[in-house]
């Protein structure tokens, strides 16, 4: 991004504008005409007085407000504003310093703009053009806001509380596709017709077979205590990877890559619940051949074919965890592969990004906050008590979103057309929970994540809850590998720089320091 860009040459004009007294749905039919996030909310002399988002709007109608509710209550009030002269520079510290995503731009007092921080990410460019043995730039903590690469396999659009895979709607994929259709989309670059998703579904079911000399040696690693069911798919995996004598990737084909991307996704689920029943004493289950991704794994972990509705239920909480944009592990998956390593250590190193809580272990923490609460009656208190002390409340907020997560929406009415007084228990809660959060943190843009009713559907459908990490990994192993071929065709080394910030160099070495 240059420094010479102005805040006037990025922003949405003329703005959207919002009165006071204006209704949530009237609200919401102006942003939606206008196609914008965010409107100004201006007195009657035109002076901004506060800004509303889509969040403000969905906030208000989760929890329970009364639709003409007006605007003066939705908005956050005396909103921090910018000029339109003002260099770029400016607005992006202010986005990264207040986490806000829209503001409204003055000029001689009037508004005349509204600045997004997409307009600022439309034109962020990571360029090295810096003189040799210049001090390289620093990027802000945690690469918030720094685009690394290009992608063609999704993206996510916090703002708006979209996703999307290969530019279809993610949410839309998993109430209309199997699957196997979605994860052809992500590996192969289209979604199948009838004889292409056959001969995909056949490749699929052939690579769950699993090499005896490879299932022999799984058994002991079942006696390993403690048992951690995700550092076991992790081991196996890396078995797995080395007896199929996998190539770097700068060695392979383009073909040869997608095969072990595919052979490694479709054997993980096989590789986990065969050291998961084994670790318990139960014997090894065969998935039957006609079964599906989803439906195959509820076989595998319990021995029994699943009911339909539980195999379905599972399949759509799958196709939504596939792929998340340029998430931790998915960001380390490229970072190996972009060394020209096999798809197997790319892979492994995912899912040694995964292991971590604040990446893949919060839906089995979101129920241990319902097992905490109990009843209803207690929500608001034990809530309040949780973030009075500092705790963070598993199931809510998000990195990216900053309005409803769309997979904890689907999700949500997954969890109730199951059915079972969990999920119900889960609503309610839902609802509590943010009514609390308003309360306590106004301006926080904090909402359900997929987490909070991943852990309700993954429970209702039978999967342990020390298992639903690794649930979660075997999806996601879809997406991983589909960056992975991605990387692999166009590579280039990952290597970025750090800022030295230790003693000056260099140092004396103490008088008379010898070799011991």
């Amino acid at each position: 991004m240059t420094a010479a860009v102005s805040v006037r040459e990025l922003m949405h004009q003329p703005p959207v504008v919002a009165r006071p007294q204006m209704s949530a749905p009237e609200l919401a039919r102006l942003l939606d005409g206008a196609k914008v996030g965010a409107a100004a909310v201006l007195d009657p002399d035109d002076r901004v007085i506060g800004i509303v988002t889509e969040r403000d709007l969905l906030r208000a109608l989760g929890t329970g407000l009364d639709p003409a509710t007006p605007v003066e209550t939705l908005m956050s009030p005396s909103p921090v504003t910018l000029t339109a002269d003002n260099p770029v520079a400016i607005a992006l510290e202010i986005f990264r310093q207040h986490h806000f995503r829209h503001l409204p731009v003055l000029e001689r007092g009037r508004l005349v703009g509204m600045l997004s921080i997409r307009h600022i990410v439309r034109v962020a460019h990571i360029e090295d053009v810096r003189p040799a043995g210049s001090a390289p730039t620093v990027a802000p903590p945690g690469l918030e806001g720094v685009a690394v690469a290009e992608t063609a396999v999704g993206d996510v659009r916090g703002e708006e509380g979209f996703f999307h895979y290969r530019g279809y709607d993610a949410t839309e994929l998993a109430r209309r596709c199997s699957f196997e259709q979605v994860w052809h989309l992500l590996l192969i670059g289209e979604l199948p017709d009838q004889a292409q998703l056959a001969a995909f579904r056949e490749r699929a079911r052939v690579a769950r077979e699993l090499a005896p000399e490879v299932s022999d040696l799984l058994q002991p690693l079942t006696r390993v205590e403690p048992f951690a069911p995700l550092s076991a798919l992790r081991t196996a995996l890396s078995l797995v990877a080395s007896s199929l004598g996998l190539r770097p990737t700068l060695d392979s084909t383009r073909e040869e890559v997608m095969d072990a991307a595919l052979r490694l996704t479709a054997v993980a689920p096989v590789v986990l619940l065969r050291q998961y029943r084994a670790h318990r004493g139960d014997p090894p289950a065969d998935a039957d051949p006609d079964l599906g991704y989803a439906a195959a794994y509820l076989q595998l972990l319990t021995g029994r074919r699943p009911e339909p509705e539980a195999a379905r239920a599972l399949e759509q909480y799958l196709i939504l965890t596939m792929d998340h944009g340029f998430n931790a592990s998915t960001f380390t998956a490229r970072v190996i592969a972009s060394t020209g390593a096999d798809v197997g250590a790319a892979v492994i190193g995912a899912l040694g990004a995964l292991s971590g809580p604040l990446h893949g272990g919060a839906p089995s923490r979101a129920l241990d906050t319902l097992d905490t609460i109990g009843t209803p009656d207690r929500a608001e208190q034990v809530l309040r008590d949780q973030i009075e002390h500092g705790d963070r409340l598993m199931g809510f907020g998000h990195r990216v979103y900053k309005t409803d997560d769309p997979r904890s929406t689907l999700l949500r009415e997954v969890a109730l057309r199951l059915g079972g007084d969990q999920a119900e228990f889960a609503r309610q809660v839902e609802a509590t929970a943010l009514r609390v959060l308003q309360d306590l943190k106004p301006g926080r843009r904090l909402y359900t994540n997929v987490e909070f009713y991943a852990g309700v559907v993954m429970n209702t459908v039978g999967v342990p809850r020390d298992m639903f990490t690794p649930t979660f990994a075997c999806s996601r192993l879809a997406g991983w590998t589909a960056a992975v071929c991605e990387q692999a065709q166009h590579n280039r080394l990952i290597r970025p720089s750090a800022i030295y910030v230790g003693p000056p160099a260099p140092r004396p070495l103490p008088p008379g320091y010898t070799a011991a």
